[in-house]
Parts: C-alpha cells; sequence; structure tokens
C-alpha cells in the first residue's frame, strides 16, 4: 500500500486523500495538548513556517492513546494549538496510533520504517519524515526536538 492511497480526516471533518501532498516532504506526527512534549508543537509550527512555501508540510495527528493526554474534541484541540502555539500547520481529526484500531497511516508507518525505531508506537510526538515520492526516510523518537531535524528536512527539499 502506498501513502498516498490513505485517506484521512482534517480536524475539521474534511476527509482528503493524502495524496494531496503528493511531491512534498512530510512530517508526521502524533501529538497531544498535555504532554511533557507539548511545548515541541513551538519548534513544530517555526520549522513550518520556515519551509513551508518550499514543498514541506508538517501533519498533526492527535491521540488519546497515551496516559489519556488528548482528551478534548476537535474543536477543544485546534483552538488549544492556535491560542498557546500559534500552530497553523494542518491538523487531522484523532486517530489510534497503535493496537487493533490503528489509523491505516500509522500501520504503513510502523511497518515501513524499520531498524531501531520500528514497530509501534510508544508515546506522543513521535515523527516520520517522508520524502516528495511518499517514502518513509526516518522515524524520531518522541525526545527528539523538531529543530533537531532541520538539517534532515532540508537536505530533503528541491
Amino acid at each position: 500500500m502506498s501513502l498516498y492511497n490513505i485517506e484521512v480526516k482534517k480536524i475539521s471533518g474534511e476527509t482528503i486523500p493524502l495524496e494531496s501532498y503528493k511531491g512534498k516532504v512530510l512530517l508526521i506526527v502524533n501529538t497531544a495538548s498535555n504532554c511533557g512534549f507539548t511545548p515541541q508543537y513551538e519548534e513544530l509550527e517555526a520549522l513550518y513556517q520556515k519551509y513551508k512555501d518550499s514543498n514541506f508540510e508538517i501533519l498533526g495527528f492527535p491521540c488519546n492513546q497515551f496516559g489519556n493526554q488528548e482528551p478534548g474534541n476537535f474543536s477543544e484541540i485546534k483552538e488549544f494549538c492556535k491560542l498557546n502555539y500559534g500552530v497553523t500547520f494542518p491538523l487531522f481529526e484523532k486517530v489510534d496510533v497503535k493496537g487493533n484500531t490503528i489509523h491505516p497511516l500509522f500501520k504503513l508507518l510502523t511497518t515501513e520504517q524499520k531498524g531501531l525505531f520500528s514497530g509501534e508506537i510508544k508515546w506522543n510526538f513521535t515523527k516520520f519524515l517522508i520524502d516528495s515520492n511518499g517514502n518513509v526516510v526516518d522515524r524520531f523518537a518522541p525526545t527528539t526536538k523538531p529543530n533537531k531535524l532541520e538539517n534532515k528536512v532540508k537536505k530533503l527539499l528541491p
């Protein structure tokens, strides 16, 4: 299965195919509003602002599977991210990133990326870097700050 065959729901409820991001470098992140890593929204937004005009997108997928750290509804999540961190990158509806109800996107991401960080997602703010052809090229632990990814992102941009 290709990344571009998967459909996702924006936080507004609109369903879109990931194919609409074809040709762009993507950073896909499972997020949460009440996590110790939540301040990473600020660095994610800074990275997005710096490269959004260079075929780069950050896609945030709220998840409530780790310590009930994303209990809000869609409007609460969107408002929290905008008010507290100025988030303008695309946010999507809450998804499951592990277990029997894993979203097809995260099933693909966790099986495509081999190596030390392969397999089930263990916490919020796990990050996946996707090249402009839809290939998973790297996976980063929640502790990896977004500003540490800049050089890897730049190498993939045209």
